[in-house]
């Protein structure tokens, strides 16, 4: 079966064609990312122009390098949400007309599953049962995946996601847009130890993150040296902030007790997350899969995977920004 996905929940358009929901045939993807350095982040309605400029040059080039007629997609999986609603409407406006001119099925694709349904597409042999680590910047879940289609959220943040707090830390320590993958690199050559910051737990809920307090504790630390003039060290900070955010994410996912782990999200491609999870899974003698650094962030290929999982189909869809999973 071959899928059409298209993608425009943020600030990537992107549109791909994936057979079985494995093999991906196209991935092509028009950023504009770095239109938004400038601003510290996306804003919502160049994002939206930025989507109608770039989405059928997109659509028309998937189909081009997949090396397939457009009678040849079976169906148009297309993200509903969550996500800018105004760049929801432009992927899905484009998605019902060309599923209507091609008489074809139309599925709905939830963001989320899409980034989860990323790890199908690297590791072919992945099924479910497994518990999915879901870390992005609007979101950070627990997840028990019973079926590709049966998942239950068993823990979230109650404040900020991981990302947020990565770009928001990122922007204080004068950081381009989007500050995570920089803090990444910077920790590199910083002492993980230097400064102690808060790790939240929660004996209501084990599996709940809060990041809202280390996000303040990491800005009050940069202010208070600044306005004592004192010397401190971005890599020292970058490296504890992000020790502290792998400590979390690392003993809260393993509280699990499951023995097969997935990552999900932009997060996912984080270096230092990827090797302390890795380290952890070998001492528990547990299996933990992540996705290949490009199917991190959003792309289309991801959803055309979890649209040939969903047996769902909707002419009528409308983008829903607060779609939950």
């Amino acid at each position: 079966m071959i899928i059409l996905g298209i993608e425009t929940s943020c600030d990537e358009t992107a549109a791909s064609v994936v057979k079985d929901g494995r093999i991906i045939m196209s991935n092509i993807i028009a950023s504009s990312a770095e239109i938004f350095e400038e601003y510290g982040g996306v804003v919502p309605e160049i994002a939206s122009r930025k989507h109608v400029e770039y989405i059928m040059f997109v659509i028309d080039k998937a189909i081009k390098v997949a090396r397939i007629k457009k009678k040849e997609i079976d169906a148009i999986g297309v993200t509903q949400g969550p996500g800018l609603v105004g760049a929801l409407l432009i992927g899905i406006t484009a998605a019902k007309a060309l599923a209507a001119a091609l008489d074809i099925p139309l599925i709905p694709v939830n963001h989320l599953k899409g980034h989860i349904a990323a790890n199908y597409l690297t590791h072919k042999d992945l099924e479910p049962p497994f518990v999915c680590l879901l870390v992005s910047g609007g979101h950070t879940n627990i997840l028990d995946i019973k079926g590709y289609d049966d998942i239950q959220n068993i823990g979230g943040t109650r404040d900020d996601a991981v990302g947020e707090a990565y770009d928001k830390v990122g922007r204080v320590m004068g950081l381009v847009y989007p500050g995570g993958p920089k803090i990444d690199k910077m920790a590199l050559e910083g002492n993980p130890d230097a400064i102690t910051f808060p790790r939240v737990k929660f004996k209501d809920n084990p599996y709940d993150f809060s990041f809202s307090g280390l996000k303040t504790a990491v800005i009050n630390y940069i202010h208070s040296m600044e306005q004592k003039n004192e010397q401190y060290s971005k890599e020292d900070v970058a490296a504890s902030f992000q020790k502290a955010v792998i400590d979390v994410l690392v003993e809260k996912v393993f509280e699990t007790k499951s023995k097969k782990i997935v990552v999900a999200g932009g997060v996912a491609a984080n270096r230092g997350l990827r090797e302390a999870l890795k380290m952890k899974a070998i001492k528990e003698k547990t299996q933990v899969f992540f996705p290949d650094i490009h199917l991190c962030t959003d792309n289309a290929a991801m959803i055309a995977s979890a649209a040939y999982y969903i047996n769902e189909e909707d002419f009528d869809i409308n983008a829903d920004p607060s779609l939950e999973i």
